[in-house]
């Protein structure tokens, strides 16, 4: 059987599996953020060391997947295409739209949308290498544009 929703332990998992996978490449402290398919935050934890303002980047990573239906690598090269189509979309999530990657829209294996994870501290590329390291120890499909 496949998921229908994103729960508590599903969205540990992914923390989890993110943090083994920064922690196995030496990544800096990384802040990971795992929403439901209503942009309702599941979970979040901030490893010691990890800045103040990770938390808001590591929503706004995972607030931008899910609501706009794509990984945050996507919004970043329709950023750089329509600048302010992106910056229109920022403005009615209230700010909490972050376009870099890292941001990694989480779905079943029959192609559900089930929610999405941020993760941020490192380079983009390396927080997106952790959420899709995340969404794999969970069972799920991670997609980033």
């Amino acid at each position: 059987m496949t998921a229908t929703r994103l729960d508590l332990d599903t969205a540990r998992r992914i923390i989890s599996g993110a943090l083994f996978a920064a922690r196995s490449r030496n990544f800096k402290p990384l802040t990971v953020a795992v929403l439901d398919a209503g942009g309702a935050l599941v979970a979040l934890e901030r490893e010691d060391g990890s800045s103040p303002m990770r938390p808001a980047i590591a929503i706004g990573k995972a607030n931008g997947a899910v609501q706009m239906g794509l990984g945050s690598r996507a919004l970043m090269k329709r950023a750089e295409q329509q600048p302010f189509f992106i910056q229109s979309m920022n403005a009615l999530a209230g700010g909490s739209l972050v376009p870099v990657p890292g941001g990694v829209l989480l779905k079943s294996a029959d192609g559900v949308v089930l929610g999405a994870v941020g993760v941020t501290g490192d380079t983009s590329d390396n927080d997106e290498i952790a959420a899709l390291a995340g969404a794999e120890a969970a069972g799920l499909h991670g997609e980033t544009g």
